[in-house]
């Protein structure tokens, strides 16, 4: 099971946060700010696998991002890997080559996406076909709904 999942910049912003284990507010902020830093402080030939408290991390850096996943301990990690892999394919589509900028304009879609992947901490889907059809619907359903609500604005319907 995942526990939680951190997108940081290099620079240890936090850019995207999911929590799929209950934990308070400052140690929510505790665990972010040690995790960053003992990521960012690790080499690129370094092993991207490590133990953190009572939990397996595992994390890829791509371009200036890193997607950090806490799993169990008897999770595997090559397939969190995997599994952080397609979550960046499916926003590489979506956004077409994304980049840091993307995600944090588009925030929203990027925890849209990330649902759909991902539900309770466990993988939901793993077509991105599937997820990229999905949130198109998403999509054109709200564009639907916004010229709806612009035509009751000016009286047209």
């Amino acid at each position: 099971m995942i526990h939680f999942i951190l997108l940081f910049s290099r620079q240890g912003k936090l850019r995207l946060q999911k929590w799929y284990k209950a934990h308070d507010g400052t140690e929510k902020k505790k665990i972010v700010r040690e995790l960053t830093s003992t990521i960012l402080a690790r080499k690129p030939k370094m092993s991207n696998f490590l133990e953190f408290r009572d939990v397996q991390v595992v994390y890829k850096r791509y371009a200036s991002l890193f997607f950090c996943f806490a799993i169990d301990k008897t999770d595997n990690e090559l397939g969190t890997l995997e599994m952080i892999h397609r979550y960046v394919e499916v926003l590489d589509k979506y956004f077409g080559s994304v980049c840091e900028l993307d995600i944090i304009f588009n925030f929203e879609k990027a925890y849209f996406i990330l649902d759909e992947l991902i539900l309770g901490g466990e993988m939901q889907e793993t077509s991105k076909k599937a997820v990229l059809n999905q949130i198109e619907c998403a999509d054109k359903y709200q564009e639907e709904e916004i010229v709806e609500l612009a035509l009751k604005d000016i009286g047209l319907i």
